[in-house]
């Protein structure tokens, strides 16, 4: 009779436990990063090597669509690498369309992480995988061992440098290159 009594208070005591321990997600597991709470246009003004290219996405009158709806990924070029362009120079009023222009060299439509880079790489072989931006160009993604290299159709090219940050509304990939050539 005592055996019987544990046995019907077990469902309870665990109902109890269950009740204690909070709204858990069942699928999330305990290692896995919340979700992204910032936009890419947020996410960008947050990070101290992209302040050249916030000035560039305010200037260009893009931050409304990076603080917009998306997915997007933007390839990030690094402060250094706007200033080997004269990227200080397209935060002018004058340099507008030329901002504007710039920033869609380096915006692929969709959320893309790494490892979704890499599998695009795999799956195309020796070619390397190929992606169009917002500029209507193609970006061609390679390996060099371990790095991946983003090369544009006029010749430029980049590695993905960095930590990729999540955004509610897309990726951001940062780069060591700009993505356009100079002149």
């Amino acid at each position: 009779m005592r055996n019987l009594k544990h046995l019907m208070l077990a469902p309870l005591l665990v109902l109890g436990l269950a009740a204690c321990g909070g709204e858990a997600d069942p699928d999330r597991t305990a290692t896995e990063a919340p979700p992204p709470s910032m936009t890419l246009a947020a996410a960008i003004g947050g990070q101290d090597d992209l302040d050249t290219l916030e000035r560039i996405v305010g200037n260009a009158g893009l931050s409304d669509v990076l603080a917009g709806r998306g997915p997007y990924t933007v390839f990030a070029p690094a402060n250094a690498a706007m200033a080997a362009i004269g990227g200080d120079d397209l935060a002018g009023d004058a340099m507008k369309a030329q901002s504007a222009a710039l920033l869609r060299a380096h915006i692929v439509p969709g959320a893309l992480t790494r490892t979704d880079i890499m599998t695009a790489i795999a799956a195309a072989g020796s070619g390397g995988a190929q992606m169009r931006t917002m500029a209507d160009d193609l970006l061609t993604f390679t390996l060099d061992g371990e790095t991946v290299i983003v090369t544009a159709e006029d010749g430029a090219t980049a590695r993905l440098t960095g930590d990729e940050t999540l955004a509610t509304n897309g990726v951001i990939q940062p780069i060591d290159g700009v993505l356009v050539r100079a002149g």
